[in-house]
């Protein structure tokens, strides 16, 4: 474990798409939706507990959802839970945290990911992170991970590599030709037919120096708020400033800001049991099953004659279901869902009114 590795989680997503495990006020990444008694934000902290350490880590959440980052994580300091006093999208995200970094350590070099996330092989995950940030350290790139796709999913960006020949440094690093939006079916299905596209998982590595220059050529309307900033990060003035400030950014996402154009850009494809968990769905195919296809989170679920289900019924009620067959069941508070696996986007527009 290196002093100058760090650690940004980006937490501020408001994402309901587990109701009734997730609302408004309690959003994904803070619910054990796996349920091993960990939420997906302290299963992304563990993830990273041999690589940087918790002094080292800083949490970008809404300030609404500040008391309970630091709640699910006593062990990052308070000064480093930093409160967006609203959502921006994941640039400006990044650069509040990378120049408060800078103010601390202009050394550091940076694992950025989201908070709401699952990877079924941890050690295999360590593995590419420590690889890649030693790339990272030697070099002024960005590093991406790519995800080796297993299905035409239309509901992940996607990396295109040139895999004709990897960096002297690292033979497992590869650079960026292009990064692809959501595709439709039909544009999903040719990528996963070439070896080179992969998955964006949304997580970055880089050496602070290396990301505020960045932002300094791509984003300038970016990094003219936070540069000037420099004396005031880590003092009492901090957040009234930030909450002046923070609004004046654009929003825009990472890729668009420097992704996308920056020239020292590569990728690691990656396999290490990766999912960002979006819906009842992807969290039913991460699982593991019974010999009937189903999914059983909780203490007390009773399955007769039913395929292919997911039930999440955490608190103690005894739940006993026969005879469906690809149904999402989940109850939590009094709320209760059932739906159609294949109905679950459909059926979203209620559960968020």
């Amino acid at each position: 474990m290196r002093a100058d590795n760090h650690l940004v989680i980006m937490a501020g997503g408001i994402g309901s798409r587990f109701w009734p495990m997730s609302t408004a006020d309690c959003p994904k990444q803070f619910i054990d939706v796996l349920g091993c008694g960990r939420s997906l934000l302290q299963l992304t902290m563990d993830r990273f507990a041999d690589i940087c350490p918790a002094t080292n880590v800083w949490i970008v959440t809404s300030a609404r959802y500040a008391a309970l980052v630091h709640e699910q994580l006593p062990e990052v300091p308070e000064s480093h839970i930093l409160q967006e006093p609203c959502r921006r999208n994941t640039a400006p995200c990044i650069a509040y945290a990378a120049w408060r970094i800078k103010a601390q350590n202009p050394q550091a070099n940076i694992v950025v990911s989201p908070s709401d996330h699952v990877v079924m092989n941890p050690a295999e995950f360590k593995r590419v992170i420590l690889s890649s940030l030693k790339f990272t350290e030697e070099t002024d790139s960005i590093v991406t991970l790519g995800m080796k796709p297993t299905r035409p999913e239309t509901g992940y960006g996607y990396i295109q590599a040139d895999l004709s020949v990897s960096s002297s440094r690292n033979r497992e690093v590869y650079r960026v030709d292009a990064f692809h939006e959501k595709p439709e079916l039909a544009v999903a299905q040719k990528y996963i037919k070439r070896k080179n596209f992969f998955w964006n998982s949304g997580i970055f590595l880089f050496r602070v120096a290396t990301i505020v220059n960045a932002l300094r050529i791509y984003a300038p309307e970016i990094s003219e708020i936070f540069e000037p900033l420099l004396t005031v990060y880590g003092t009492p003035d901090e957040q009234e400033t930030i909450n002046r400030e923070f609004p004046k950014c654009p929003s825009i996402s990472i890729d668009y800001a420097v992704m996308e154009k920056a020239e020292e850009i590569f990728v690691m494809p990656s396999d290490f049991g990766w999912s960002d968990l979006g819906t009842w769905g992807s969290l039913h195919e991460q699982s593991d099953k019974d010999a009937k296809g189903n999914v059983c989170i909780g203490p007390r679920v009773e399955l007769h004659d039913s395929t292919d289900c997911i039930v999440h019924t955490m608190q103690e009620k005894r739940v006993i279901i026969q005879g469906l067959d690809g149904y999402i069941v989940a109850e939590k508070d009094g709320a209760l869902l059932i739906c159609r696996r294949d109905e679950e986007q459909r059926i979203r527009q209620f559960t968020e009114e």
